[in-house]
């Protein structure tokens, strides 16, 4: 799963990294995902985060992501602009 953020508090690099910390951070522990920022790495407003989650069950898979996607969506530091999810 992928969103793009809009990080509209952040006003230095630094700023941008301690969100995204905090965020990928609570996915981990929370959910037991690998989190990683994707993409938009110079932009301080602005971040795409993606989460994997590997399981042999798609239907485990998909309430992982949905509750992750609750976290992002509810997470004060970052709104969401745009999701995107693929399973392979």
């Amino acid at each position: 799963m992928t969103w793009e953020l809009h990080l509209a508090g952040c006003q230095s690099l630094k700023d941008k990294r301690h969100v995204l910390k905090s965020l990928k951070d609570r996915l981990h522990n929370r959910f037991n995902v690998s989190a990683a920022e994707t993409d938009h790495h110079d932009l301080w407003q602005r971040a795409e985060l993606s989460v994997c989650v590997v399981s042999t069950d798609r239907g485990h898979a998909e309430r992982v992501l949905r509750e992750a996607d609750r976290l992002v969506a509810g997470d004060a530091g970052a709104r969401v602009v745009d999701t995107s999810t693929s399973f392979l």
